[in-house]
Order: structure tokens, then C-alpha cells, then sequence
């Protein structure tokens, strides 16, 4: 049985968020595990230490808020089973750090129901018998905090089409779920950084961490190798994808030729022109050098590069 960390009711956000900060939450599971397209192990844990804030939620977390009354009336009305809310932060009995916000309960079952809204183009997630990945992850964490044994998903996709699915408690999932969070939450405790992913945040933190270059060479381990390869596939790959986008653009703009905008069904393609204003610091050097000199401003930072040395060592 869940313990009560904290009620919620008319819990400001700013307090919810420090809650949150104090264990792993339902969302933050699918992160940890790298099922998430909303963030990451790294972008978790600089949350979870007050290094960043969660992202403000945008225009379909604020619809999905709205709309959860009623897509919970509906699932209501056509399983015929009553719900109820939970206004409180559930916490694990034995593992703390396992936090759960539960959307709904289901009246008299050791049941819960997770509440979703989902645009038209992600319909074919839900074909069927399938349930995204993350909401999946998602259950079976609440699952784990509150000992329940099945968690439904009730989802309104495109606004118009309402589908519900039942998962079901898998114990031997829920085990390696609980060792994935156990070693997250020493990460969190010892505030060592997990492995850095590609996201915005784990390149500022690491730029915050390690502002300045000493001067000194070192010899990197055999791992860095995966890592270059890495780094200079991606990198042939973006030039490639930059020349294809670039085509497509020039064709694009033949089509349209001095036109402003052309359309086609759903799209509408613009070449429009515009003035801008920008300093001639050349000029301003020139002409009134002591101005010049008096706003410039030093900006350290440090430029990453990775090149071959075969050349210089032949």
C-alpha cells in the first residue's frame, strides 16, 4: 500500500515541483529508461539536483488538463466502473524515491486509470492492441508505488476518436524498472552525472561545468573511438541532409519564381522579402575607433572540434 508524501489539493505549482524534486515520477520513468520523446536520463537528473526546470507545458498539456474530466466521464460511461481522484503524491513503502500522481482510481478495485489526449497523426500508435511505449512504462510504475495489479489508458486522439486499453501488472518488467530507478536515484544522491545525451541541456551543463580549457593534452580511453565514429557519421549524414533540404528549397523557389506564396492543400510554401538593419562594425572601427573599442565585450567559451591526424603523422 502507497504511502501519502503530500496532499495536492489546491497545491500550488511552484510546490508541487519541489515534491516532485524529492523522488521518480510517473513521467520521469520512461525518461530514465530512454522510452520517453520528451526528455532523457540527463534532463531528468539536472531536474531532480535544481540544475534546470521542467519544461513549461505547452498548448497540448494544457488541452489534455482540460479535457481530463471528460474523457474520464467518458471512459466512466462506457466501462461502466466509477473513479475517483487522488489528490496526493503516492510514495513507495519500501523505495521513496518511487513517486506517483496518479490521474484517477477506479472505485472499489485495486485499479487506476492514466488519462491521455494524443494528436490525429499519432492514431496508429494506439492500432489495435498497442500503447505507446512510455505510457506503457508509465503504468507499470504506478503499478509498482501502489501495489495495484492493473492500470487502464483512456485517450482522446484528434479530439474526436476516444479509445481505452488495460495493462496489466508485469512483475518481472516492474523488478527491472525498480534496479533502472535504484541506480538513477544514485546518480541523484551522489549528484553524479548519468551518461550525457545529445539534448541542449546536457551541452550547457557540460559547458557550465567545464568553462575553460587548461592547455594540457591527454590520451583519450578506446571508448572515444565508438564516440568519433559516431560523431563523424552524424556529421556526413547532417551534410548530406543539409544538400537534399537545400535542393528541395531551390526547387521550391523556381516554382515560385517572384511570387510571395504558393499553396498546395495543406501547404503553403513563402519567398518573401524583407530589409533588415544590422551595424557596420567595420565601418564603426574605421571611422570612430574609441567607440568601438570602449563596447567591445570578451566572451570566453570553448570550441569543440574532432579532426583526423593522419594526414600530419604521414
Amino acid at each position: 500500500m502507497a504511502m501519502v508524501l503530500a496532499n495536492t489539493r489546491d497545491m500550488a505549482r511552484e510546490q508541487w515541483l519541489a515534491w516532485r524534486r524529492r523522488g521518480i515520477g510517473g513521467s520521469d520513468a520512461p525518461k530514465i529508461l530512454g522510452l520517453s520523446r520528451y526528455g532523457s536520463a540527463f534532463t531528468v537528473w539536472l531536474e531532480k539536483i535544481g540544475e534546470a526546470e521542467p519544461e513549461e507545458p505547452g498548448e497540448p498539456a494544457y488541452w489534455g488538463t482540460v479535457l481530463e474530466p471528460v474523457i474520464a466521464a467518458e471512459f466512466e460511461r462506457q466501462t461502466g466502473l466509477k473513479l475517483r481522484r487522488r489528490n496526493a503524491i503516492l510514495q513507495h513503502p519500501e523505495h521513496p524515491w518511487m513517486l506517483a500522481n496518479v490521474d484517477r482510481l477506479v472505485v472499489g478495485r485495486r485499479e487506476g486509470v492514466e488519462i491521455k489526449t494524443a494528436a490525429a497523426w499519432k492514431a496508429g500508435e494506439w492500432d489495435g492492441d498497442n500503447i505507446p511505449d512510455d505510457y506503457y512504462v508509465q503504468c507499470q510504475h504506478y503499478m509498482a508505488v501502489t501495489g495495484y495489479q492493473r492500470w487502464w489508458i483512456a485517450v482522446l486522439i484528434g479530439g474526436n476518436a476516444f479509445r481505452y486499453k488495460l495493462v496489466e501488472r508485469d512483475e518481472a518488467f516492474i523488478e527491472a524498472l525498480v534496479a533502472a530507478e535504484r541506480k538513477f536515484w544514485w546518480h541523484v544522491e551522489q549528484r553524479v552525472p548519468p551518461e550525457p545525451d545529445g539534448s541542449d541541456r546536457a551541452t550547457e551543463y557540460l559547458a557550465r561545468r567545464y568553462p575553460q580549457s587548461n592547455g594540457q593534452q591527454i590520451e583519450l580511453s578506446p571508448e572515444a573511438e565508438r564516440w568519433i565514429q559516431q560523431y563523424e557519421q552524424a556529421a556526413q549524414e547532417e551534410r548530406e541532409a543539409k544538400a537534399r533540404k537545400e535542393e528541395a528549397a531551390n526547387h521550391l523557389r523556381a516554382l515560385l519564381g517572384e511570387n510571395e506564396t504558393g499553396r498546395l492543400r495543406t501547404w503553403t510554401v513563402s519567398w518573401k522579402s524583407y530589409t533588415s538593419t544590422r551595424l557596420d562594425t567595420k565601418a564603426l572601427q574605421t571611422e570612430m575607433p574609441d567607440v568601438y573599442e570602449r563596447y567591445l565585450r570578451t566572451i570566453e567559451s570553448r570550441r569543440f572540434l574532432v579532426k583526423s591526424n593522419q594526414a600530419k603523422e604521414a
